[in-house]
């Protein structure tokens, strides 16, 4: 039945972080699995430094955030999580409705169909109509973006920077999956779909990654049928296993930690695996 998810797969993830603070500093940190879905997490261990101070709260997105203050010296975070997940590939339960429109749309959804810093559709229109506008409006529409961006964006590993918009990757041509990420949203907001940026731990059940490397993963998500479908132009392949951190309107809402003051990323591992039941 559709919206029924049996979790009969465990996969463990986390990841361990090291930060060498120059003076004191603030990190706010999202490392904790969102409550979800697709998933429901079985136990996690969380060690944040030498009992540093700290707070959690739910930001606008519903991420859990980890603030944390640091004093002078290198500070380690560890996460660890086993989680359960469904052998069903992503959108085995899509409904297939219509897509809404901004008349019907839920009010705290109409900030997901807006350009943002990094997705910026205002931008991309005219490509977007050229392009994809003779396309079946929802799903159809959404499968094609991702396609061409599959087929057209070279993915290089490692040559992330924070500075590149939806924009700028496209004409660039080349990205990680944050760009390929951005550039699937921008797109489809330019339809007024509402799209958020996701992030979270991807493991390679069924689908080895040929770059052979562990690293948070980022993909997009399209309110469709009355609930988030998956959208990964990374891949195009539906996949098993995706445990979402966070989501937002781009990558300014989804960092796996955004840093206030004197501090820098000194060591940085992550993991995500399928382990026995």
């Amino acid at each position: 039945m559709a919206g029924t998810r049996q979790f009969d797969v465990t996969v463990r993830v986390g990841c361990s972080l090291g930060y060498v603070a120059t003076g004191p500093a603030t990190l706010c940190l999202i490392l904790r699995p969102r409550v979800d879905r697709g998933h429901a997490v079985l136990s996690e261990a969380l060690t944040l430094g030498d009992n540093l101070p700290s707070e959690s709260f739910l930001d606008s997105h519903g991420n859990s955030v980890i603030r944390v203050n640091l004093h002078p010296g290198t500070h380690f975070f560890r996460h660890d999580a086993l989680v359960a997940v469904t052998s069903r590939p992503d959108n085995y339960d899509f409904p297939g409705k219509e897509p809404p429109t901004p008349a019907n749309l839920p009010a705290e959804l109409l900030r997901y169909t807006l350009p943002s810093r990094y997705c910026d559709s205002d931008k991309l229109a005219n490509f977007a109509w050229n392009k994809f506008g003779q396309c079946e409006h929802g799903w159809p529409r959404v499968q094609a973006i991702s396609q061409w961006i599959k087929d057209n964006l070279e993915y290089r590993y490692m040559s992330g920077r924070p500075d590149l918009s939806a924009y700028d990757v496209l004409q660039r041509g080349y990205g990680v999956c944050r760009d390929f990420a951005h550039l699937a949203i921008a797109l489809n907001r330019t339809f007024n779909l509402p799209t958020r940026y996701v992030t979270g731990h991807l493991p390679d059940i069924g689908v080895p990654d040929p770059e052979n490397h562990m690293d948070f993963h980022a993909y997009a998500e399209v309110y469709l049928g009355g609930v988030w479908q998956t959208t990964d132009a990374r891949f195009h392949v539906p996949r098993i296993g995706r445990i979402t951190l966070s989501c937002g309107q781009d990558a300014v809402d989804g960092a796996f930690s955004t840093i206030y003051g004197g501090a820098s990323l000194s060591y940085f591992q992550v993991w995500a695996y399928q382990v026995q039941r």
